[in-house]
C-alpha cells in the first residue's frame, strides 16, 4: 500500500538532503544573488594590489632580489632559489627570465659572454631577450616580471 499522505522513504531522504543543502548555502540552481567568487590571482592582478603612490603606480610587493649594481652591463646574475636570471643588456635596461632551461629543465648556471648558459647540454640564451643562441634548447627562456625602483630589483 502506498499510504497516501504519508511520506515514502525516498521522499523523506530527498527532503533531508534539500534541508542540508539549504543549511550549507548550496542550491540545485546555484547561489542566485550571491556575490561571485573573485577570479584566481594572476601575475598582472597581483602587481596591482596596494594603493598607488605619488607616481600612480602600485608599490612594489616582493622582497628585494638584487641591487641594480649587482647586475653587470652586458651580463647578468642567476638566482637559483627563485629560479630566475636577471640581465642588463644595456645600461639601465634590466630583463628577467626563468632560470629553467627549455631543453630538459636544468637550472642555468651563469651569465657570461652575453649569454645565459645551461650546464646540462650546452644551451645558451641571449641576455637581451632570452632567445636561443645555441644548443639543443627548442624555445627561448620565458620572461619573468620584475620591478626596478631606484636601485632595487624585485620580482613581481
Amino acid at each position: 500500500m502506498s499510504g497516501e499522505g504519508r511520506p515514502t522513504r525516498r521522499t523523506a531522504l530527498a527532503a533531508g538532503a534539500l534541508a542540508a543543502a539549504a543549511a550549507t548555502g548550496c542550491s540545485k540552481y546555484g547561489d542566485e544573488g550571491a556575490d561571485p567568487e573573485p577570479p584566481p590571482s594572476t601575475p598582472a592582478a597581483s602587481r596591482s594590489k596596494g594603493s598607488p603612490g605619488a607616481s600612480g603606480k602600485a608599490p612594489p610587493e616582493g622582497p628585494v632580489l638584487a641591487k641594480t649594481s649587482d647586475i653587470p652591463v652586458g651580463g647578468g646574475k642567476v638566482f637559483k632559489d627563485e629560479k630566475v636570471v636577471v640581465t642588463q643588456p644595456a645600461e639601465g635596461d634590466f630583463k628577467a627570465f626563468s632560470a629553467v632551461c627549455t631543453h630538459s629543465g636544468c637550472t642555468v648556471r651563469d651569465v657570461d659572454g652575453g649569454t645565459v648558459n645551461c650546464p646540462c647540454h650546452g644551451s645558451r640564451f641571449r641576455v637581451a631577450d632570452g632567445a636561443v643562441a645555441g644548443g639543443p634548447a627548442p624555445r627561448p627562456l620565458p620572461p619573468r616580471g620584475i620591478d626596478v625602483t631606484g636601485n632595487s630589483i624585485r620580482l613581481t
